[in-house]
């Protein structure tokens, strides 16, 4: 490949070597859905089923791990952590202790590039649930016991990382291809910028993130549009309108460059990284179908067949899309020995110029647009995936009617379709 710049003596084959190798420049069942909009203005997507007493409530807000100040990172995730570790009067045993007597499940997460909470609740309990999901979104403590033990955790897990193979190979790859782009910033946070957080630091990055602008809501379960919408303006009202949220740019991923870490250990850890595509691409779908081929069939795809089943050189072996606000990846992993790594990566580089080249034929496409429309059913098991798919859709702006259109949009995908989107992702990426 041009310009592409080489790492002499990969690998010392008596240790372990992380390699990141960046090699580019990227329904089933019936399901009605409302669109319920609270006196105050707030809106949420609406499930409405009886057949079980249980809610499930997800939502979003703009602005993830992606936020955390330079040298504060991490923040975004503590935030996370500490939210349902107190809050109004209650303080973090009281708060817990409620949640177990309710049997009621409150959590916070966060991405790059949005935060997320949810609610688990039978609805004889629900009154008292979003109670207490209330006091979490709008009042929480920060107190300096629960604070400093959600710390060490986090702070172990980042010492942790600092050996992980995994978390060093995902840090290099991050590294390279983000360069200073605050994605490239750790959401866990490392060990000298979470012990330095404080109560102050969690306070305005809650200031900053929970607000209405930018909210998304579903929610799945035994209630009703009048009761969701009572419940929409007791959590979410009160919240400010707006924060102070910095602007992220969009970012071209750098590519073209091998970089190996070195750990004493025999196992290698490689990671693929290649720009892929943003979820609002009118070519997603077509990519979707493509690295289901290439590497998302856990026993189909063409690596598994040729890194695993004909060379046994990795237990496990994949790509996967992953699409952010401001850039998207294609990822491809493998983990092998040692002394092997350069031989995986030449098959792995093979498969994906083969793509390019040669793409699938019929009979694979026509096998992956079977298996893709007929396990669609699978994300409909359970109340808390359907919540978090209705979340999904409205961050990726999808429309309403998604559930409906998706599995005709994977079947419209025809060979060349997946043959041109695998050569803008992958034609001429993978070798000088």
């Amino acid at each position: 490949m041009a310009n592409r710049k080489y790492l002499h003596d990969w690998f010392a084959f008596a240790c372990l070597t992380l390699i990141v190798l960046l090699v580019a420049p990227g329904p089933a069942q019936a399901v009605e859905i409302q669109k319920v909009t609270s006196p105050g203005g707030i809106e949420a997507w609406l499930v409405e089923d009886h057949t079980v007493p249980i809610v499930a409530l997800n939502f979003s807000f703009t602005g993830g791990s992606a936020q955390d100040p330079d040298g504060k990172e991490g923040l975004t995730r503590l935030l996370a952590a500490t939210l349902d570790e107190g809050a109004g009067e209650l303080d973090s045993e009281a708060f817990q202790g409620r949640m177990e007597e309710l049997a009621v499940s409150i959590g916070f997460s966060t991405g790059k590039d949005r935060f997320y909470g949810s609610l688990r609740s039978l609805t004889p309990s629900l009154d008292e649930a979003v109670d207490l999901l209330a006091l979490a979104v709008n009042s929480p403590r920060f107190d300096e016991a629960p604070l400093e033990r959600m710390k060490a955790q986090l702070v172990t897990r980042a010492k942790r990382n600092e050996s992980d193979p995994n978390a060093i190979a995902g840090r290099s790859l991050a590294s390279a291809m983000f360069g200073d782009h605050p994605y490239s910033r750790p959401t866990l946070g490392t060990v000298e910028s979470l012990e330095a957080l404080t109560a102050a630091d969690l306070a305005g990055q809650h200031k900053r993130l929970l607000t209405r602008n930018g909210l998304t809501v579903g929610v799945v379960g035994a209630i009703n549009a009048e009761a969701l919408a009572e419940i929409l303006d007791e959590v979410f009202l009160t919240l400010p309108a707006d924060g102070e949220l910095v602007s992220i740019a969009e970012l071209e991923p750098s590519y073209g460059d091998q970089i190996s870490d070195e750990l004493a250990v025999p196992q290698s850890t490689i990671l693929v990284g290649l720009p892929g595509l943003k979820r609002n691409d009118p070519d997603y779908q077509a990519a979707f179908v493509m690295n289901h081929i290439l590497g998302g069939g856990t026993f189909t795809s063409w690596l598994y067949q040729e890194v695993r089943e004909k060379r046994g050189l990795s237990y496990s072996t994949g790509t996967s899309l992953s699409p952010y606000a401001r850039t998207g990846l294609l990822i491809g992993s493998a983990a092998t020995k040692a002394e092997r790594a350069n031989e995986t990566v030449s098959i792995i580089l093979d498969q994906l110029q083969r793509m390019a080249t040669e793409g699938p034929t019929e009979e694979e496409l026509r096998a992956a647009k079977q298996f893709l429309t007929g396990s669609y059913a699978l994300r409909f098991d359970s109340s808390g995936k359907i919540a978090r798919q209705l979340v999904g859709l409205q961050n990726a702006d999808l429309g309403i009617d998604y559930f409906e259109r998706r599995n005709s949009e994977i079947e419209a995908v025809t060979l060349e379709d997946v043959q041109r989107v695998a050569k803008r992702l992958l034609a001429d990426k993978t070798r000088q």
